[in-house]
């Protein structure tokens, strides 16, 4: 028997998502002062001329805060990758009421009705970011590999370019597989697999969790799991390698802000192995987590649930600063292994515009700039905050269009997964459904990890004080 389509209207929808954000203290309308800057032209210094690069870009379809644009061609038997980041420096004055208010959002929080920008969108969507076929304030780093995709060089320097195409991940993915791509995105191809391939040599870790994803469908919601095609880990591929770009620059030139996390300690270590086991997923002692992520097929239920587990592990990361040459005790991120730092999307991450800035003063031998060092202290907590709260407004998104989408459906029955047991309520637990694509609350004696169950809505509010709520008992 066919499932039925599951939707929602937008009136539930908007009342329930204005009502979050207000709870939230997200913050609404820019201040006319703030406005008004941003539609100030550019202060450009001195720029390079690198309009000829035939630069695009690969996002979502429908993006217009473009903070990336690259082009990749062949050197010698190796590669040279041009990466345009949006020069956002370009348009904030220091100490300014466009700065304050950057400082007070910090992030850029997409909501499933909205998106609350880090900047005014005539800047984030118009002035700064990269457009095709309108010419803008970059930071264009040019990174040169060799046959293996190793980094040989790696250079940034402030320059105008123009990029000539606004992809998308489906479209370029459909491209290469057609063979109809234009060499440029064959080279993407190549050089983020030989990139995944030194991420394997060196422990690195990229999880392919398929993500719970809201889309609008003729005017309403819907949640679906949503698997990435390859492309989005090519694309990522090259915006790590710029990050790790940036982190060697910035530690060989003695000032910087790093992205970091810490090893996960042995007990965290010793629960995913448990969890393995619960899951009948074989993780022999000779085998490393970084091998046996890479080995598992998000498609497959308990090799999801696994996955999203292990996403524990990456807790603790934070941003560390340094400066006048006192490296920090901790350098690296565990997940990339290696020295990383953020620094490819400052149209929508407070800290980006700063690393730029950093790196830009490395390059060219002169002093950081007093407006970065004077944020330095203040930073990493402002990023923290900033973090967490875009982590709860995306969470809360979810449950309530969970809520919604089965408020009608209460006492009906579901195939689902058990994905996490409470150590102390070994009743009480949280299940993933097969469809719709929802993941909530499941209490009842005798849950297993790992075991595929049955289960019955008990509970689906939507607006609830203190947040909406999902609960499942097993049928």
């Amino acid at each position: 028997m066919p499932r039925r389509r599951i939707r929602v209207t937008d009136a539930l929808f908007r009342s329930a998502f204005t009502a979050l954000r207000t709870e939230l203290g997200v913050p609404s309308d820019f201040p006319p002062e703030v406005t008004a800057e941003a539609e100030r032209p550019p202060l450009l210094k001195a720029y390079d001329d690198a309009t000829d690069i035939p630069l695009f870009t690969i996002d979502p379809p429908g993006s217009t805060d473009l903070d990336q644009a690259m082009h990749l061609s062949r050197r010698g038997t190796g590669y040279r990758v041009r990466y345009a980041i949006a020069d956002v420096a370009a348009f904030v004055v220091p100490g300014s009421a466009l700065d304050a208010e950057t400082h007070r959002r910090v992030l850029t929080l997409y909501f499933p009705d909205t998106r609350i920008s880090l900047h005014p969108p005539v800047l984030s969507e118009g002035a700064a970011s990269l457009l095709p076929d309108q010419v803008r304030p970059a930071a264009l780093w040019t990174i040169d590999l060799d046959a293996d995709g190793r980094t040989t060089a790696a250079d940034v320097r402030r320059a105008l370019v123009r990029s000539r195409a606004r992809l998308d991940y489906e479209g370029v993915q459909k491209g290469i597989d057609s063979g109809a791509a234009e060499e440029p995105l064959f080279l993407l191809k190549e050089v983020g697999e030989l990139r995944e391939r030194l991420e394997v040599e060196r422990g690195g870790i990229s999880l392919n969790v398929p993500e719970q994803e809201i889309v609008q469908v003729d005017g309403t919601y819907e949640l679906t799991y949503r698997a990435g095609v390859p492309v989005d880990g090519w694309n990522a591929q090259i915006s790590l390698l710029t990050g790790m770009a940036a982190a060697d620059l910035m530690l060989a030139y003695g000032t910087g802000v790093l992205r970091t996390l810490p090893a996960a300690p042995d007990g965290a270590v010793g629960r995913l192995r448990r969890t393995a086991h619960a899951l009948h997923i074989d993780w022999p002692h000779h085998v490393s987590y970084a091998a046996l992520v890479r080995s598992l097929d998000p498609r497959i239920p308990h090799h999801a649930a696994f996955l999203q587990e292990c996403t524990t592990l990456l807790r603790g990361a934070g941003y560390t600063v340094f400066r006048d040459g006192v490296l920090p005790a901790i350098t690296t991120h565990a997940a990339v292994a290696s020295p990383y730092a953020h620094c490819t999307a400052p149209l929508r991450r407070l800290a980006d515009r700063y690393a730029s800035e950093i790196c830009l003063a490395a390059v060219a031998g002169s002093a950081v700039p007093d407006w970065v060092l004077a944020a330095f202290e203040a930073l990493p907590r402002e990023m923290a905050a900033g973090g967490r709260l875009a982590a709860t407004a995306e969470r809360e998104c979810v449950d309530i269009v969970e809520a919604a989408l089965l408020k009608d459906r209460v006492g009906e029955v579901f195939d689902g997964c058990v994905v996490d047991v409470e150590e102390r309520r070994p009743a009480v637990g949280t299940v993933q459904l097969e469809t719709p694509a929802v993941i909530g609350r499941v209490e009842g004696a005798g849950l297993e990890l790992g075991e595929r169950l049955r289960v019955r809505l008990t509970e689906a509010d939507p607006v609830s004080g203190g947040g909406a709520r999902v609960r499942f008992a097993p049928a």
